[in-house]
């Protein structure tokens, strides 16, 4: 008599039809399930003005999960678009906490963090 383990991906309580014989291969399912998942909600919540069913919406979110390496290096070196915030608080480049500050004609450096070398120091 043999012993046959079977994995099962389990989600939301309900088993799914897939059945592995490997667990690694059930565990990289599971994953490729959660990257569709979250694909799915990414696009549901970017709110594009397409008409898009849900269904298909999950169809084309596991096509990507599925070929994550594959769309991976199809958007390699993408950088994002950022758009400008405008702060008055933000720190130019060349501001007075960067500068050399004069007190009575004498140069004061800026105070550098960490351990003070001196008398006692080891």
């Amino acid at each position: 008599m043999a012993v046959i383990t079977k994995y099962v991906v389990v989600r939301n309580g309900i088993e799914l039809d897939q059945v592995f014989l490997v667990k690694k291969e059930a565990d990289a399912y599971d994953k490729m399930l959660d990257a569709a998942e979250n694909l799915a909600t990414f696009i549901k919540d970017a709110k594009l003005d397409i008409d898009i069913d849900e269904n298909k919406i999950d169809e084309i979110s596991i096509f990507l999960a599925k070929k994550g390496p594959e769309v991976i290096g199809l958007l390699w070196g993408v950088k994002p678009i950022l758009v400008p915030q405008k702060s008055d608080d933000a720190k130019m480049p060349g501001d007075a906490a960067d500068k050399k500050v004069k007190k009575n004609d004498e140069e004061i450096k800026p105070k550098r963090k960490g351990k003070a070398k001196g008398k006692g120091s080891k």
